[in-house]
């Protein structure tokens, strides 16, 4: 991901409301299934990770990413913004990149 691909997926979380919060019990499967499923049908999503977890929140997502093969677009405070295309319902088209 380029690096303007990349502010041009933070202006448009920076209107978005968290749809997922992770707290105490970080990552379940229940949490890292909603997610990818929130993914397929978003493609960009912004996470809250609440006080109570005790894990890193870069490490959170970047186990995150890793676990639903999407992109951290960023990381600030205490939220995650993730990004993965869409295979059916293709909604947001990033900027080209220059060759």
């Amino acid at each position: 991901m380029t690096t303007k691909q990349r502010a041009y997926l933070k202006s448009l979380a920076m209107k978005m409301d968290p749809i997922y919060q992770i707290g105490k019990s970080t990552l379940t499967p229940e949490i890292t299934q909603g997610v990818s499923e929130a993914l397929e049908a978003r493609e960009l999503i912004k996470i809250n990770v609440l006080k109570n977890c005790m894990a890193d929140i870069n490490e959170v997502a970047q186990v995150l990413s890793e676990r639903t093969q999407s992109e951290v677009v960023q990381v600030i405070g205490r939220k995650i913004v993730l990004y993965r295309e869409s295979k059916e319902k293709k909604k947001i088209e990033l900027p080209k990149e220059k060759k």
